[in-house]
């Protein structure tokens, strides 16, 4: 799939972010793809063309951008457990400067954007992340109910957003935890959290995974668990976006 490189306008200036469309031109399903905290790097144009080959408008936002362009950081071609730590001690001041309020402002740009594009059908938009940008993608649900059809987060800290946020959604979600993400108990008190907040979900621990096992970039990373994401994602934006 071709990857372009694009520049959202935004309320505090352009955001910088890749998109992928299906060959043969017309018109699909959006899906706005917020990546981890690593952001936009060759991994996540894997994902963007994966998912564009099945059908899909994808754009994948630098979520990060008034901290600069792509590349924030320099990070190594694979990232291990060493490096890892290095590179989040650099990124956890622009993850905490990115408040929930920031989340919403963007994303109204994001959407507003893809739906805009020439390749991008009219009708509902799906939202999906990864890590951190799985949280993004539940506080984008929530704050456009009458939007987003479809949620998906893989490895990310679901909870964090909250019962407030729960109550607005109104997209059918799966949500895909790393094994050592979240205890029994955590996993169990989300699940009545989601249940009480009316949300139409499916929440799941995927066997055998660590945190980041979405990325092939990373010690983190799982086949068996890429695979399994795949299969819930797809149906999940079948079902919603495409009937």
């Amino acid at each position: 799939m071709p990857i372009e490189t694009l520049h959202v306008p935004t309320p505090d200036g352009p955001a910088d972010a890749i998109a992928a469309f299906p060959d043969g031109g017309g018109r699909h399903p959006g899906v706005l793809m917020y990546p981890d905290g690593f952001g936009i790097r060759p991994a996540l144009r894997e994902l963007a063309a994966e998912l564009a080959g099945h059908g899909y408008s994808v754009l994948v936002p630098n979520v990060f951008h008034r901290h600069g362009p792509t590349p924030l950081l320099d990070l190594p071609e694979r990232i291990d457990q060493e490096s890892r730590t290095a590179i989040f001690a650099r990124l956890m001041p622009m993850i905490e400067a990115h408040t929930t309020a920031l989340v919403r402002r963007d994303a109204v740009a994001y959407l507003d954007f893809l739906t805009a594009r020439p390749e991008t059908a009219p009708g509902p938009v799906g939202v999906t992340g990864y890590c951190i940008g799985g949280l993004y993608a539940v506080h984008t649900a929530a704050a456009h109910p009458g939007r987003v059809t479809a949620l998906a987060a893989f490895h990310a800290p679901v909870g964090a957003a909250g019962p407030e946020s729960f109550r607005r959604i109104t997209a059918r979600a799966h949500f895909g935890h790393a094994a050592s993400d979240l205890t029994p108990g955590q996993f169990e008190e989300l699940g009545r959290e989601l249940d009480a907040a009316g949300v139409d979900h499916e929440s799941e621990i995927y066997p055998g995974t660590v945190h980041g096992f979405t990325m092939p970039d990373t010690d983190a990373f799982a086949p068996a668990g890429l695979r399994r994401h795949w299969d819930r994602l797809l149906p999940l934006l079948g079902t919603t976006l495409t009937g």
